[in-house]
């Protein structure tokens, strides 16, 4: 049985007409990909090129005036933002799939939010730009900026040291069940996973533990096959 197959087996695929238009390599648009995989929810992939600016032209700035993927359409719905998109699927199929938001005690929930805002505001600044100069770079032929990857490490590894501490407490960020808190770390970690980065992970036996058990989760693992997730459809 193959990935696919192994999430949908779990949960059987919904179609509700749901649109993702972005770019399968993206960290924003994984992240949409990854609360639909995990919902056993179908949609239609539509391609936006980066690479060629398609972003930045008339036909997808109408869908998303900042120019940036993803968005999502739910029927006359566009959202754009992938944290907001991630958390309207979630909550609009609370009671289908993996249950990534915790709607029945106010009190997780609180601390589930309080975690989003840590990962959208401490974690993302550092982690996006180490993915940016180590991998996105290299792709258009330019030169990592050692002094820049230097700094944000630094910046990380304070991070991560709260991290350590929190996931002494917990199994997860939230709480001991996997969240949209876990999952929003997900596509910067799987890209720095394949840089010397990596080592800031490994380093710390928690956080090691915690990055191996959400990479490890088969929604992501078909949300990182292009194949399967993208193209194939």
């Amino acid at each position: 049985m193959d990935d696919m197959n192994m999430v949908f087996n779990l949960v059987p695929n919904a179609d509700f007409g749901y649109k993702v238009h972005g770019d399968p390599f993206s960290t924003n648009t994984r992240r949409v990909l990854a609360v639909l995989l995990e919902k056993g929810l179908s949609y239609e992939p539509i391609t936006v090129d980066l690479k060629t600016g398609e972003h930045k032209r008339d036909s997808f700035l109408s869908l998303n005036p900042f120019g940036q993927v993803p968005v999502f359409e739910d029927g006359n719905i566009k959202l754009c933002e992938s944290r907001a998109i991630t958390q309207y699927i979630a909550y609009v199929h609370s009671s289908r799939g993996t249950q990534l938001l915790n709607l029945q005690s106010h009190k997780t929930m609180g601390t589930l939010t309080m975690w989003m805002e840590i990962e959208a505001h401490q974690f993302d600044p550092l982690a996006s730009v180490l993915t940016w100069e180590q991998v996105i770079k290299p792709l258009y032929g330019l030169e990592t900026d050692q002094t820049v990857v230097e700094e944000n490490e630094s910046g990380l590894e304070n991070v991560l040291n709260v991290y350590e501490k929190r996931l002494g407490e917990s199994k997860f960020l939230a709480c001991n069940a996997f969240t949209l808190v876990d999952l929003h770390h997900l596509p910067n970690i799987q890209y720095l996973l394949g840089t010397p980065t990596k080592r800031l992970f490994e380093d710390r036996p928690k956080v090691r533990t915690w990055v191996d058990d959400i990479t490890g989760r088969e929604a992501w693992k078909v949300a990182c096959d292009h194949d399967k997730s993208w193209f194939g459809k």
